[in-house]
């Protein structure tokens, strides 16, 4: 079957498949919606995949969910805490964190 969800997400600026190294996408996200960040490793499979907000491994709760193997990180009930800096990065991959993204939460 098929699964579609519809979510408030703007983004901002150049998008991320060719923003330059120096310079990280903003999306700005709804208080109170839902937001659906993907991860852009090319690797297929796609191996698991770790999320950190502002340098700190994010786990799944109640309003954290992980899909497709930690390729996207689902966020509900938006709130300004959720705000700052992402990050993820491929578990079997050794060094630093990959793509990042920048979340400014309105509302």
């Amino acid at each position: 079957g098929e699964d579609s969800r519809s979510f408030h997400v703007s983004i901002q600026g150049t998008p991320p498949g060719i923003v330059s190294a120096r310079e990280i996408p903003i999306i700005t996200a709804v208080a109170g919606g839902q937001l659906l960040l993907e991860c852009p490793e090319g690797a297929e499979p796609h191996p698991n995949i770790e999320w950190h907000r502002e340098g700190s491994l994010l786990q799944e709760n109640a309003r954290r969910q992980l899909l497709a193997q930690g390729r996207f990180l689902q966020l509900q009930a938006v709130a300004a805490a959720d705000g700052g800096e992402y990050s993820c990065r491929a578990t079997s991959a050794p060094g630093d964190s990959g793509p990042r993204v920048r979340v400014q939460v309105h509302g």
